[in-house]
């Protein structure tokens, strides 16, 4: 146990004294964000910032032709998907498709972990993506919206990544995963909510990383954090199976699900898997 306390003292005691290495976003994304704030900004001129990133501009190009936005006409320039996307929806949309940048590393071990952790945040935006876009269509005045949850079920983990950045640190935490796991376990929600604050992300984003695997938060209404944890359930993140009947059940209960093994029908599979190449 002598590496993972060393870990997670050395964590908390960044944590006490603010001291610890976050992520920065992306600078496009800052771009656009910045932009997206501006009252007088136009479309062609969006565009022009997203096309600055060749890697953000097609993942822009790939959400305007997924199945979210339900169009049959092929978008092909940037100018046609920010139209299709909306200005409105913008802002979130492009702050997570520029994610996958900050999910990297010199150190091979820690990309292989990073690498492995953002497949998994994928699997689990795949599934909450999929399934908000399902509700939405039933309950159309609801105050959720796909963009919010395309971003939040992306930076639902976030605080991994300076967990792992530390145990760059510590050679021996990778000898014994499970040390290295534990930290994760504990403490990255706490490090998840620091990092969107960091980032200005909105108090509702801070609290879906902070919150989204303490099963004590349990809100009444329909949440996003309702849409991750069904992710989370789907991709076996939970592994008490009592835990995992009580949420599905609860979302059958709230509408979320038309019932409790609906994701295990090909129709949602595909739907996901179409949701998925957006990322990919």
């Amino acid at each position: 146990m002598a590496t993972e306390n060393a870990l997670y003292t050395i964590l908390m005691e960044k944590i006490k004294q603010d001291a610890l290495i976050l992520p920065t976003l992306p600078e496009v994304a800052l771009k656009v964000r910045k932009a997206a704030d501006d009252p007088d900004i136009n479309l062609g001129q969006m565009s022009d910032i997203i096309a600055q990133d060749p890697s953000l501009a097609l993942g822009m190009i790939k959400v305007a032709n997924s199945a979210l936005m339900a169009r049959s006409v092929t978008v092909e320039t940037i100018s046609q998907a920010v139209t299709r996307i909306g200005l409105s929806q913008i802002k979130s949309i492009s702050t997570a498709m520029a994610l996958k940048q900050v999910f990297v590393s010199e150190n091979k071990i820690v990309t292989d972990y990073m690498q492995k952790s953002w497949e998994k945040t994928i699997d689990i935006a795949s599934v909450a993506i999929s399934l908000m876009s399902l509700y939405l269509k039933d309950n159309k005045h609801a105050p959720l919206t796909l963009d919010t949850i395309t971003l939040a079920s992306l930076v639902h983990n976030i605080g991994v990544l300076p967990i792992l950045t530390e145990a760059e640190k510590q050679p021996d935490v990778f000898a014994n995963p499970t040390f290295l796991q534990q930290a994760i376990i504990k403490l990255s929600g706490k490090i998840g909510g620091s990092v969107t604050r960091t980032w200005g992300l909105s108090d509702d984003l801070t609290l879906l990383a902070e919150s989204w695997s303490d099963l004590t938060v349990l809100p009444k209404e329909v949440h996003y954090l309702d849409f991750i944890r069904a992710g989370a359930i789907y991709h076996n993140v939970f592994k008490n199976e009592s835990t995992r009947d009580t949420l599905l059940n609860s979302y059958v209960k709230k509408g979320i699900l038309p019932e409790a093994d609906f994701m295990e029908s090909d129709e949602f599979k595909e739907l996901c898997a179409d949701v998925k190449s957006m990322f990919t």
